[in-house]
């Protein structure tokens, strides 16, 4: 048996019509204007690939603004931080001004409080702690200062001038162990002698075991030392210890003798009693007929 040659006369017109029948349907794929049709199809073909690239154009925009925005975020936030850094050191410089202020605004309303000549002070040393210490005034002799005035704060009673030198005077605070104060009890109204025990304590004598006592009592200058007036606060009893003879009180000053930066000096040998300022004129206001 022969083998069929594939290039036969019948293959090559199967060829043929093979051919045929496929240009056929390229001709209608194509049409008769090939170039639109075809840019069509790669406009097809290529619209995912265009898509895609917009996309990752868009994304690295994106990516790139996000970036600088977060440097300028950041320059910003650090600009920020020099800056809450420069205020916090300014408060820190200007604290001790702002505390003497507020000081010196306390200490004027009790300059109009109490009706005596009063002269104002600043306290530059504490010596409290070392042996004879106390506080150092920047004023003395030249300023009228003498020994035995009474220095006051707006808490309460300070201690008095010790000495007095021509630039400066020395202050002996009222929790001094050699400090001693006429003061009496504001509830019960009986007297005593006030004698420093230690920074910020303080110790009442001689006061009878008949007298009641509470603890939170306030203690006041009695007046009767002559250095003070009468009716100024000095402290608040903390503790009662009855004794054979007379009670023990503990107090708590009222002065913040560790804080104070400015005080007031009571004139000289004050009057014992002194009366309060009188209330300011009240206006009246009339209506008009």
């Amino acid at each position: 048996m022969k083998r069929r040659r594939w290039w036969s006369p019948a293959a090559r017109r199967r060829w043929a019509i093979a051919l045929l029948f496929a240009g056929h349907l390229v001709w209608v794929a194509v049409g008769s204007v090939p170039r639109d049709r075809w840019e069509r199809w790669t406009a097809s073909l290529s619209a995912p690939g265009r898509s895609l690239s917009g996309w990752f154009e868009g994304w690295q925009a994106r990516r790139s603004q996000r970036v600088r925005d977060l440097g300028r975020a950041r320059a910003e936030v650090d600009h920020l931080r020099r800056e809450v850094e420069a205020l916090r050191l300014e408060a820190q410089r200007q604290a001790p001004r702002r505390v003497e202020a507020e000081e010196a605004v306390r200490l004027l309303g009790l300059q109009r409080q109490v009706p005596l000549e009063t002269t104002g002070a600043r306290v530059v040393a504490d010596l409290r702690r070392a042996s004879f210490g106390g506080l150092i005034l920047d004023r003395g002799s030249e300023a009228g200062f003498v020994a035995d005035q009474g220095v006051i704060c707006p808490e309460g009673v300070v201690g008095r001038l010790w000495a007095v030198a021509p630039g400066q005077a020395s202050v002996l605070p009222v929790d001094a162990h050699n400090a001693s104060v006429g003061v009496m009890l504001a509830r019960s109204r009986a007297t005593g002698v006030l004698q420093g025990t230690g920074p910020g304590r303080a110790a009442v004598r001689y006061v009878g075991p008949q007298e009641v006592v509470q603890v939170g009592e306030p203690v006041l200058t009695s007046g009767l030392d002559r250095v003070f007036p009468r009716g100024l606060l000095v402290g608040h009893v903390t503790a009662v210890r009855p004794r054979e003879r007379e009670l023990a009180l503990e107090v708590a000053l009222a002065a913040p003798l560790d804080k104070i930066h400015l005080v007031l000096l009571l004139p000289p040998k004050p009057p014992i009693q002194v009366e309060p300022p009188p209330p300011p004129p009240e206006t009246e206001t009339q209506e008009a007929p």
